[in-house]
């Protein structure tokens, strides 16, 4: 900055004047200037004891994911309302599974509507048979969606969840496909550390390794390097055996996916997913150590012990010492005495005991829990009264939360399919085309026509009905006016298939006009009588 006769003149007369002028004349660059006079003001008191440190998607997130995801799981397993939050939204995304509706374009493939029906219908029941089954599992635990569950639930704890599809052939059963879902520790970085420039790994040449997601020059992801077993684990830890996997994330040949990634990324670059309770981990602790004082400070003012100091030394038995020694005495602390329910001990001559009055419970601890869990629903986009499954407003209040729930559970649940469910969906359907138990012509030859083959919906569970009558009159308004569909509808409203409901009733019609002859043959013959005449 050039530096005029008067600043000249204040640097040799009154060099610290000279040096606030400096200074205030930099200060005013980033007045009036956008965020430099308000979020990236540098000057003002209340700015600067903000401490940060940006970096790139790596240092930011990839950097610290290990403490993340480990603070995340002590969250989820020893504080209530992490627990209530992973749990719900669970609950609300995928329930007991997602079941796959397809939605095979006829149209483009030269299907008449009874085509397309019959078609849909026979790929539900060959899914059927194998994804109700445990075999679709490598481990051959749980069904296709038990394993929705278990990745979704992962997805939430550690940032993102994997899944391999191996190939495993099985006496009896008519599908290979094998779904293995692994924990997002399995993927990490061999030896512990990342590679951030072109080297050879186990033989490979790589160009890049990030927490065990390997990419091209280019930045795509090529690889995932999977170790043998949790690097936590007590037996890794004594054992230095640890050896690691490369996936390509897909075939080289065929481009068949080995490998699904459920991630939400929030960043550009970004390569490892963020654990969902990242933001509120802090506040979830310290709610977490709040809630187990006050329950420590409750348990000990219940326990009124009364302790009886007599006026002259005696060697009789104290009154009222009626517990065994196990019960006042620290079986650790021998010297230490425990206080118990109603319990009496006498004190020798001399000594003597005040009681602290603890005022437990806090009279301020509903309040100031609610206040810590409207701002930790904030950040989940979970409604207070969904996370504390208390609906103590008005009506027209609670369906507001829903609503507002049930719009980041629609989110949550597409972003899930499109990375989980659809993928390892069409992965099976390309199985099941293959093995000639599904015919569509042209599936492998033109992408066009495999495309049209593979639409499928993903209807979630139903929502919640606050009004069933209210609910049902709008959803037939909306048909009646075309705003949506019998079958959009249902979904929403029961997670059926309209389709399937109409077959349903017309059989359980037909069944009920035969019990009515039955039970009644005079009515049945006058109906008929009556059809004659």
């Amino acid at each position: 900055m050039a530096r005029n006769f008067i600043d000249r003149c204040f640097e040799a007369v009154a060099p610290v004047h000279a040096v606030r002028r400096s200074a205030a004349r930099t200060a005013l660059q980033f007045l009036n200037s956008g965020y430099g006079n308000y979020g990236a003001n540098l000057t003002k008191k209340s700015m600067r004891g903000w401490e940060y440190h940006g970096g790139s998607s790596k240092e930011d997130i990839e950097d610290n994911i290990d403490v993340l995801r480990q603070r995340s799981r002590d969250a989820y397993m020893g504080v209530p309302v992490a627990a209530s939050a992973l749990k719900t939204l669970r609950t609300n995304v995928v329930a007991g599974g997602l079941m796959p509706a397809p939605q095979i374009d006829g149209a483009f493939l030269g299907l008449s509507a009874e085509q397309t029906e019959e078609l849909q219908e026979k790929i539900i029941r060959e899914f059927s048979l194998w994804a109700d089954t445990p075999e679709c599992d490598m481990d051959g635990l749980g069904n296709f969606y038990k394993l929705q569950q278990l990745a979704y639930l992962g997805y939430l704890m550690n940032g993102d969840a994997f899944a391999a599809l191996p190939m495993c052939e099985q006496v009896g059963q008519p599908y290979g496909l094998r779904v293995r879902v692994m924990e997002a520790d399995r993927i990490c970085s061999p030896d512990g550390y990342d590679r951030l420039a072109p080297c050879t790994v186990r033989g490979y040449e790589v160009h890049n390794i990030v927490q065990g997601v390997e990419t091209n020059a280019e930045g795509r992801v090529v690889a995932y390097w999977v170790c043998n077993r949790h690097p936590l684990s007590d037996t890794s830890m004594l054992d230095s055996g640890l050896e690691w996997t490369r996936v390509e994330a897909r075939g080289e040949l065929t481009g068949r996916r080995n490998i699904v990634h459920v991630i939400t990324r929030e960043r550009a670059g970004q390569l490892r997913g963020v654990p969902v309770l990242a933001p509120v981990l802090e506040a979830l602790k310290q709610l977490g150590r709040y809630t187990e004082a006050e329950i420590n400070a409750a348990v000990i003012s219940a326990m009124f012990t009364v302790f009886v100091q007599p006026a002259t030394a005696t060697d009789d038995r104290p009154f009222g010492e009626m517990l065994p020694e196990n019960m006042l005495i620290d079986a650790e602390d021998q010297g230490s005495v425990e206080l118990g329910n109603g319990a009496i001990v006498g004190l020798n001559p001399g000594e003597t005991v005040s009681f602290a009055d603890p005022k437990h419970p806090n009279a301020g601890y509903d309040k100031f829990t609610e206040a810590m869990i409207k701002q930790i629903g904030a950040a989940l986009e979970i409604p207070p009264e969904v996370i504390s499954k208390q609906f103590s407003t008005s009506y027209s209040a609670a369906r507001g939360a829903l609503n507002e729930f049930w719009r980041s559970c629609d989110v949550q649940r597409d972003d899930f399919v499109d990375s989980f469910c659809q993928p390892i969906y069409e992965e099976w359907l390309a199985e099941a085309v293959a093995r000639n138990r599904i015919k569509a012509p042209g599936f492998f030859q033109d992408p066009a026509i495999r495309k049209a083959y593979s639409g499928c919906a993903w209807p979630g569970p139903a929502r919640t009905s606050l009004n069933p009558v209210q609910e049902i009159s709008a959803a037939t308004k909306r048909v009646e006016a075309g705003f949506s569909t019998a079958q959009e509808e249902t979904a929403q409203m029961t997670g059926g298939n309209y389709n399937r409901n109409i077959r349903q009733r017309v059989a359980e019609a037909k069944r009920k006009r035969e019990v009515d002859e039955i039970m009644d043959p005079s009515s049945a013959a006058s109906e008929g009588g009556n059809g004659n005449a």
